[in-house]
């Protein structure tokens, strides 16, 4: 598989969004707010992380990968695995992949990490095309 580019890196707001839910100031039901479509995506396309749940504490957190791009048709916005985006990434042109990880037993989520996949579009030239003088037959 080519190589991660443009990664993004959501610890910082995830830390954040933890430390209001500790602090009050944010509801225990505003962050585990997990549809049931991402629940049922981790339960068939998800991975398990190594890091338990920070809100319930009951179970290790599931990691649901889900493509976007342009040129993935019926494809974009759909939970994928790893040897299907690892398959993608080799056919398609430029698409991002986002993390999301999920508690199956509180619905906690949070995006955790975006990067793009895929064989980079043609650069097109920058240079300007000259064109030919607006002079009349007359100068």
């Amino acid at each position: 598989m080519r190589s991660q580019r443009q990664t993004v890196d959501y610890a910082l707001q995830r830390r954040s969004v933890l430390a209001d839910v500790y602090a009050g100031r944010t509801g225990v039901a505003a962050a585990c707010d997990a549809s049931p479509y991402l629940l049922r995506a981790a339960k068939f396309h998800g991975r398990p992380s190594e890091v338990v749940c920070p809100i319930c504490r009951k179970e290790q957190l599931t990691l649901v990968s889900w493509v976007f791009g342009d040129r993935l048709g019926t494809v974009s916005g759909s939970a994928r695995s790893d040897e299907e985006i690892s398959r993608l990434a080799l056919v398609q042109e430029e698409f991002t992949v986002h993390i999301v990880e999920v508690c199956r037993t509180c619905g906690w989520n949070h995006l955790v990490q975006s990067h793009v996949l895929g064989e980079a579009p043609p650069r097109r030239s920058r240079r300007k095309q000259t064109r030919p003088s607006a002079r009349t037959a007359s100068e």
